[in-house]
């Protein structure tokens, strides 16, 4: 699907051979076939449920790691900055790989890259467990975490969105909120278990148990959506060609050097004020259950708002949430409103970029089109917790990377107010778009 006033062909529409119009399936290495008659059915729930479970294991194992931050930096004996950089390194690792399993589940399914995911983070979980150093757990975690967290969302993302045609903005809302759920849950059980077992054992839990359910929900997956059969080879260059795609990575890039600080920090910020461990891991349990109402109820608004304004808005969001944390002090309470606002601006930037994009560039290929979108988000994970970890520890104090946070995100929705809107509430198409 496109802009109004775009002519593409509907990528649904099977020819007299059964494949999709245009040439062979994405997927053809999946173990069956879908048709058009297929969307919106239960193979795509199936394939919602799948989403969320995968996004759930592997980025709330990710966003988890605040409660393994202290344990790590004082076992290492490591500053703030020199911690920071397994979860951006992890981060960068995701986003990054995400070109390539994107790509790669257009062309093979969802059922392999799921395993793939699997293994990785039994592997990487365990090996960090014995690592006896910082630098060694820098790849262990980084690779392990990072190549099963690339299996297990942007991949998915691409395949609910190209199996449902008029429930896709709730069906992918549904989907991306595994990761609030995923976060909801981990964060305060990682808290748990690291002061009962340690970060070690804790992370065997954690690599057993989140492989076994990887493993698990690749099972029922026993199609790829339908595709009109476009090479997605073609899909980096010709998203890349787009301004509108560039401006919207540039916003996205500016907005992921914000969104990862409190990931790491804003739980530590706490303690640091006297909170204890346990209370100050459920900060990012609420950012992810307020998250999780975000995509949800943003799924439902799409088609009354029209997605790229509410885009704009949760951006807006986001980096009004910051000037909560700016003010917060010592108080619990308003730390704990801080996350909520910022889960509901992160929450419907995850939700709603998949929409954007697909309703800018159509579904087929979405898979590599989205890894190609959130390198953006590699580049703020990479750099913004430990360049926030280098500003506190040399200040001694938070407010700065606090103000700076809110002046990056601020600039990431700044970029979006020259983009057209259209009266429906999405993109208007350029007149030099490619798409």
């Amino acid at each position: 699907m496109g802009e109004p006033g775009e002519h593409h062909r509907d990528v649904h529409q099977p020819d007299h051979r059964g494949r999709a119009a245009g040439g062979r399936s994405i997927a053809s290495a999946a173990v069956t076939s879908a048709t058009a008659h297929d969307l919106d059915s239960r193979r795509g729930w199936l394939a919602v449920v799948a989403a969320f479970f995968s996004s759930a294991v592997t980025l709330g194992t990710a966003y988890s790691f605040g409660a393994f931050f202290d344990s790590m930096a004082a076992e290492f004996d490591s500053d703030r900055s020199a911690t920071a950089v397994i979860f951006g390194l992890t981060t960068f690792a995701f986003f990054f790989l995400s070109i390539l399993t994107g790509r790669a589940v257009d062309r093979f399914g969802p059922r392999p890259i799921l395993a793939l995911g699997g293994v990785a983070l039994l592997l990487g979980l365990v090996a960090t467990s014995r690592v006896e150093s910082l630098g060694v757990g820098y790849l262990t975690y980084g690779v392990g975490v990072g190549v099963a967290a690339a299996c297990g969302y942007v991949p998915m993302v691409a395949v609910v969105g190209g199996w449902f045609r008029h429930r896709r903005a709730i069906a992918v809302g549904l989907a991306v909120a595994g990761i609030g759920v995923g976060t909801l849950v981990l964060s305060p059980v990682a808290a748990a278990l690291v002061d009962r077992y340690g970060w070690r054992d804790t992370y065997v839990i954690f690599g057993v148990g989140g492989a076994a359910v990887l493993l698990g929900v690749c099972l029922p997956l026993t199609a790829a959506p339908p595709t009109d059969g476009r090479p997605s080879a073609a899909r980096f260059g010709q998203a890349w060609a787009s301004p509108t795609f560039r401006r919207l990575h540039l916003s996205a890039s500016f907005m992921a050097l914000a969104l990862f600080v409190p990931f790491v920090f804003v739980g530590q910020h706490a303690k640091d004020r006297g909170v204890g461990p346990v209370p100050a891991a459920v900060l990012v349990d609420v950012l992810g259950g307020s998250s999780v109402v975000a995509r949800v109820g943003f799924g439902t608004l799409v088609r009354r708002l029209g997605s790229f304004r509410l885009y704009r808005t949760c951006l807006a969001v986001h980096a009004a949430s910051f000037l909560i944390w700016l003010v917060a002090g010592s108080s619990f309470a308003l730390m704990a409103l801080f996350v909520m606002v910022l889960g509901v601006g992160y929450g419907g930037f995850v939700s709603l970029s998949p929409i954007v994009l697909s309703d800018r560039l159509g579904v087929a290929g979405l898979g590599s089109v989205l890894g190609l979108f959130y390198t953006a988000s590699g580049l703020g994970g990479l750099l913004g917790p430990p360049s926030a970890g280098w500003l506190i520890d040399r200040t001694d104090s938070y407010r700065w990377a606090i103000l700076v946070a809110f002046a990056l995100a601020a600039t990431g929705f700044l970029l979006l107010l020259s983009l057209p809107v259209g009266a429906d509430g999405r993109l208007e198409r350029a007149a030099d778009a490619v798409d």
